[in-house]
């Protein structure tokens, strides 16, 4: 699987990315399908609470999924984006199973 991070706003520190790599090896555990997850981290101006922004992008083949936090650090987006994007991956193993 490959794995794609783009800051926008900001310069994201290793500790971020082992983060991310971390949350995405339960993604790849969960959903062998997964090609390429793409997370992008943004800092929204004026500076304020809740003010990181966080989309992940999930290919699957034939499919892309999406899933989006605004919250007050990256770390909690990635968490929540990642607990969506499994719920979300649960249901498109259901859909294939099905056909």
């Amino acid at each position: 699987m490959e794995l794609r991070i783009q800051s926008i706003h900001f310069d994201a520190t290793e500790k971020l990315h082992a983060f991310i790599q971390k949350k995405v090896e339960k993604l790849a555990k969960n959903n062998e399908d997964v090609i390429k997850a793409e997370f992008i981290l943004k800092v929204v101006k004026p500076e304020t609470v809740k003010n990181k922004e966080t989309v992940l992008n999930v290919q699957v083949p034939g499919s892309e999924l999406h899933a989006e936090k605004t919250c007050d650090t990256f770390e909690e987006g990635v968490d929540l984006c990642v607990d969506i994007m499994l719920r979300q991956l649960d249901k498109y193993k259901e859909k294939q199973r099905s056909k």
